[in-house]
């Protein structure tokens, strides 16, 4: 099946990506917020999602994703990182991957065309969720230092 060659392409790469993303969010007006976190922290969180991403999309629940992510969103509210340097942190995880798969995998015919297709919007749904659960996660961490 493409999508399983396609997750293990990703998490052969999983260290180049995550160098890469690392790199981005540091240099990125976008994610000036990122600049107080170690460029090592960040490329272990992105590594061991990239390396992961197989059970992230094929067999994760929504209740794992929404954990894992509110947890990322609380943790970057602690950071004092913005939340629009969050959300464009996460758009630029994803915009690695669909590059890197543009770069990395030709379809040979139509049938594999329509199965990297259903991949990628795996991959977005899986992003979408990323964006909405980490702002939970970050807003619910805001709400709790207010009220304290």
């Amino acid at each position: 099946m493409i999508t399983r060659k396609l997750v293990r392409m990703i998490e052969a790469h999983c260290d180049d990506l995550a160098k890469g993303l690392a790199e981005k969010l540091h240099r990125s007006s976008r994610t000036a917020g990122f600049l107080v976190i170690p460029r090592e922290e960040l490329v272990h969180a992105t590594g061991d999602l990239y390396r992961n991403l197989g059970d992230w999309l094929l067999s994760k629940t929504e209740a794992e994703i929404e954990m894992r992510f509110v947890e990322i969103g609380k943790r970057r509210y602690v950071q004092k990182v913005p939340l629009d340097d969050v959300i464009w942190g996460i758009i630029l995880s994803k915009e690695a991957l669909w590059g890197f798969l543009r770069r990395e995998s030709l379809a040979d015919h139509a049938l594999d065309l329509f199965n990297e297709l259903e991949f990628m919007q795996l991959l977005d749904g899986f992003f979408d969720r990323a964006v909405y659960y980490a702002v939970r996660g970050y807003e619910s961490a805001k709400t709790a230092r207010v009220a304290a």
